[in-house]
């Protein structure tokens, strides 16, 4: 478990202080994939950096599994850090060494036996997908494999929690897709707590069971991915969110729909969890005697459950429409009139 209590990371900018991490509560439980998303200048590449005593506090405090990091340095930090390791955006990579050597460098250094150190990079090259690359260098490498040994030289040690500082932004939609699944895979298999700072709400919607959303060195917004996703309090989350279901809430696809279904209501349904996977609409048109046209939809998946979004042209009486939107609501499915004409 990792707890942070009113963490804040002051720097001195001339005369001026920056509060680049401003009394920061949080608890990340054992064996949870965390995300923390922000913006640039956020604070969530400081908050990260004090999670492994990179950087010093102001104030507060940072303690994982009982150990409060904050308070020990020397012998005791470098002992404590190699249960907690991290991946970087541009892989961080030894040029001049092969996909096992970098693998095995932090066990090189923590005095592991040349023998030991070589079955766990084996064991850890077929864990991430690389078997067949151990000879290879980062040159001779495609990002996602660089990553890929990135992620492998991590785990080295056996790491407690894994801190990931925007491993998949310098990578294509396909290959982090890629990486995110090895992710949750090494999650599920290892238990171990994964902390994920990023700027993209495909990564946390992917794998993450909670998010904490950074603005201005702040937690502003905490919750668990499904529930930021079906109803995100804060503007700047309302964004981030957008960042998925921008063509189905923009202002300009929905003047669009207005134009191309002149007649009726159009109203956004949004399904949540076991919601996604019921029969609600056929149940709808045979109960109601309204004329159901879908207009448009999408469907996501996070790590607690699916979230999907339904634009439906509903045409009928008042009556009619008014006890169609009554059932979809004790369905509880959560219906929107995005008009009336």
């Amino acid at each position: 478990m990792i707890q942070l209590a009113k963490l804040t990371k002051n720097f001195d900018v001339g005369k001026n202080a920056l509060t680049a991490v401003d009394t920061v509560d949080l608890t990340i439980e054992q064996g949870e994939i965390f995300g923390i998303i922000g913006y640039s200048g956020a604070g969530k590449s400081t908050l990260i950096r004090l999670l492994n005593g990179l950087e010093k506090p102001t104030s507060g405090s940072v303690s994982i599994n009982g150990q409060e990091i904050t308070r020990i340095k020397g012998s005791e930090l470098r002992r404590a850090r190699q249960k907690i390791s991290m991946i970087f955006q541009h892989f961080n990579l030894l040029w001049s060494r092969t996909v096992q050597e970098n693998i095995e460098f932090p066990l090189e250094i923590a005095g592991v036996p040349k023998r030991e150190r070589a079955k766990r990079a084996a064991e850890l090259i077929e864990l991430v997908g690389l078997s067949g690359r151990e000879q290879a260098y980062p040159a001779q490498l495609s990002g996602g494999q660089k990553q890929r040994v990135g992620i492998a030289r991590a785990l080295a040690n056996e790491p407690e929690v894994l801190l990931c500082d925007e491993a998949t932004s310098a990578l294509d939609p396909q290959t982090t897709d890629a990486i995110l699944d090895l992710l949750v895979d090494i999650n599920k298999r290892l238990g171990l707590t994964i902390v994920l700072i990023t700027h993209e709400m495909h990564v946390i919607r992917k794998i993450c069971h909670r998010v904490a959303v950074m603005e201005g060195g702040r937690v502003v917004e905490l919750g668990d991915v499904l529930d930021v996703f079906q109803a995100p309090k804060e503007g700047i989350t309302k964004r981030f969110v957008a960042q998925i279901t921008e063509n189905a809430d923009s202002g300009e696809t929905i003047k669009n729909l207005l134009e191309l279904y002149p007649t009726g209501r159009l109203v956004k349904l949004v399904f949540v969890g076991e919601r996604t996977e019921q029969p609600i609409l056929t149940q709808l048109i045979r109960t109601h005697p309204v004329e159901v046209n879908i207009v448009q939809g999408d469907i996501a998946h996070t790590q607690r459950g699916a979230y999907g979004t339904l634009i439906l042209q509903l045409k009928g009486s008042e009556q009619e429409i008014a006890a169609a939107l009554a059932f979809l609501n004790e369905q509880e499915v959560q219906a929107e009139v995005l008009t009336d004409v």
